[in-house]
């Protein structure tokens, strides 16, 4: 089959890696791409956010399916138009897609769904949001209602701080969620679904935070790495039990069906696994380490999903071993990026055991060197026989990678390397409630975003 994908970033370039792997596919295009891309596939210059122009393209292409990488064009309804089309696409409808649009919308899906999530309050009220502060104590989580590519929350002991997050927020027009704070580490689990069935892929753990230890300003991921061989026995399918087919039937009932991959970010509390959030596609870097790890055609997965076919039944096949995932970002992210820098090594990096390169903001300058364009520049994805060889080989490739100012963090994965991560003990629920959870905790909640 003949596949396009749609946007510019790191996760675009493993879908793409992954899907020249199928041997059912037999040619990949990508919309707009970068740099890296450009060299693996042919790219088109669009913008993934006008339905019209990714329906032409298809057209033009006669694509066999679509797939939708960033969320922006999902909530801009791509995927709508695509399939009022007749072209099969993987991504959810611009109504599912709201799952990840609004979170006070994903709080009520999952209050009426009964999935387990911190309490929270949804409000564009300034009273209110200090009465919440009240009611669930530090450390304080705000959340901008609306899509903030990761770096709309924020997780803080100041009071001040959080109440200033808010202000600006509301003062921009939107609304906020104010949630209590939840303990324990975080975990992504993405689930494909074709509206009706679900199919679960390798839990990963990502890291928010821009500088080591988790600290500094949250961005949208500096890294990741799988398998968590610290999560509880039946974790995955309790996740899928508890919280994904709950949603995809209460999105299916509303009338709503949720096609694409329902990604779960989660932390696994004292008092069990509870939802953060939903997003309605691939997480970044989360995918780079996910989908190197994965045997399974990805093309046919998601033609499968696209067109109701999934089998909850097949057994997906996994390489042994893990995945680590390293973001090189360029100077000031996550603040105001420079670009424009070249960026030189990459051929000695990819020829480094078990390692690959991801772009996600590069493009060819007028020179013909490939040079930053956006926050995070590169993704270093390396395989090895565990954490401990992964990570050893991932930070032999990001050090032959030249880029002037950039930053890494680098300790992804050390802690789970080292067997250093821990689950909080376990406790009942406050007030017996599906939904609530005591605060304050450990770690990884830090990543409530």
């Amino acid at each position: 089959m003949k596949v396009l994908v749609v946007g510019p970033g790191g996760r675009e370039h493993a879908m793409i890696t992954s899907l020249l792997r199928d041997p059912n596919v037999s040619e990949v295009h990508a919309a707009p791409g970068n740099a890296g891309i450009a060299q693996d596939v042919p790219v088109h210059s669009l913008n993934a956010q006008d339905p019209g122009a990714v329906v032409a393209l298809a057209r033009e292409l006669a694509a066999d399916l679509v797939v939708v990488g960033p969320e922006a064009p999902l909530v801009a309804g791509v995927a709508d138009a695509l399939r009022e089309a007749g072209i099969p696409v993987f991504g959810p409808s611009r109504e599912a897609a709201r799952i990840e649009g609004s979170k006070a919308f994903a709080k009520e899906v999952m209050a009426a769904a009964n999935v387990p999530t911190a309490r929270a309050v949804a409000t564009t009220d300034l009273a209110e949001v200090r009465e919440a502060f009240e009611r669930f104590g530090a450390p304080h989580v705000v959340k901008d209602d609306g899509l903030a590519a990761g770096k709309g929350v924020v997780v803080t002991e100041d009071r001040d701080r959080a109440e200033a997050h808010a202000r600006e927020c509301l003062d921009a027009g939107g609304s906020v969620l104010v949630e209590e704070y939840l303990d324990g580490p975080e975990v992504s689990l993405f689930v494909l679904s074709d509206g009706t069935h679900v199919v679960p892929l390798l839990p990963a753990q990502d890291f928010k935070r821009v500088r080591d230890g988790d600290q500094g300003p949250n961005t949208g991921g500096m890294g990741a790495y799988t398998p968590l061989d610290w999560l509880p026995e039946g974790f995955t399918q309790e996740v899928v039990e508890r919280v994904a087919r709950p949603v995809v039937d209460e999105l299916r009932r509303r009338g709503t069906p949720f096609t694409g991959v329902l990604y779960c970010g989660l932390a696994v509390t004292a008092q069990g696994v509870r939802v953060i959030e939903f997003n309605a596609r691939f997480g970044d870097p989360e995918t780079q380490s996910v989908l190197a790890m994965l045997e399974t055609p990805l093309g046919s997965l998601l033609l499968d999903a696209a067109q109701g076919r999934l089998c909850e039944e097949r057994e997906l096949e996994w390489r042994p071993g893990a995945s680590v995932t390293i973001v090189l970002a360029a100077k000031n992210y996550p603040g105001a990026p420079r670009t424009g820098d070249p960026v030189t090594g990459l051929d000695d990096a990819a020829a480094e055991p078990g390692v690959h390169v991801c772009h996600a903001g590069t493009v060819r300058n007028e020179a013909g060197e490939i040079v930053s364009a956006g926050g995070r520049v590169l993704t270093v994805v390396a395989h090895g026989a565990d954490l401990r060889e992964a990570r050893e080989r991932g930070y032999r490739g990001i050090r032959r990678i030249g880029l002037d100012g950039s930053h890494h963090r680098g300790d992804i994965a050390l802690a789970a390397a080292e067997d250093r991560v821990g689950l909080p003990p376990a406790r009942p629920a406050a007030d017996g409630a599906p939904g609530s959870a005591e605060q304050p905790g450990q770690s990884a909640a830090e990543e409530q975003a």
